[in-house]
């Protein structure tokens, strides 16, 4: 039998270790490198996410869904990759934006590793924590505690609301986070398959993540 709270456990530790990365990393300003912990940030939750993986049912036991529901979810992604790069005016902004991940050498030349490490972390490892999280567990924790029992497309409205508000917070650009949480979440309620949403993410912060190295506006990674 699971011991109580464990499945909660599975989906927010991932989740709560890549927030403390976040919080951590200005504390190593002037001492180290501070790119290289984010960077790691990725490779830590992705074996995290490994370690738990068992405890992923609804990514291992996912329902069979049309195909149409993995091009919707595509098609959604770029969708809101689009989104994100406009809605970034002030007033759409949570505090400053900052400079962003920058993986520049010195002589102005990209340091190749940083990049794939930080690619990786964007569009692999991001999506998967960040949808069993915010969409598997906190949306269906709101209505029940015994979330893994809830039918995503029976979902309440203030489920999906307090989710998609909280998702945009995490966020500095809320606005554009307000509109991906909708999204994502509704692609888990038409479809019950956490992997469409996730496909989804994934395609928002792959496109992102090239786009951000095509332009070099360093400012939204």
């Amino acid at each position: 039998m699971t011991a109580p709270g464990k499945p909660a456990l599975a989906r927010v530790f991932p989740f709560a270790a890549f927030i403390a990365f976040l919080v951590a990393q200005p504390l190593f300003d002037g001492v180290m490198d501070t790119r290289w912990l984010a960077a790691a940030r990725g490779l830590v939750v992705a074996a995290i996410l490994a370690y738990f993986w068992k405890a992923y049912v609804e990514l291992r036991q996912a329902p069979a869904v049309p195909a149409w529901h993995w091009l919707l979810g595509i098609a959604a992604g770029a969708a809101v990759f689009g989104v994100w790069i406009t809605l970034d005016a002030g007033w759409a902004v949570l505090g400053e934006m900052g400079e962003g991940f920058v993986p520049l050498r010195p002589d102005g030349s990209l340091d190749t590793t940083l990049v794939l490490l930080r690619l990786a972390g964007l569009a692999l490892v991001v999506p998967v924590m960040e949808e069993l999280f915010w969409r598997s567990f906190l949306m269906r924790w709101i209505d029940r505690r015994d979330f893994l029992a809830v039918d995503p497309r029976r979902a309440s409205l203030v489920a999906f609301g307090v989710s998609c508000a909280l998702f945009a917070v995490e966020h500095s650009q809320w606005l554009a986070g307000l509109a991906a949480g909708a999204v994502y979440a509704g692609l888990y309620m038409l479809s019950r398959n956490l992997w469409i949403p996730i496909a989804s993410h994934a395609t928002t912060n792959a496109l992102l993540g090239f786009w951000i190295l095509a332009t070099g506006n360093w400012r939204f990674w």
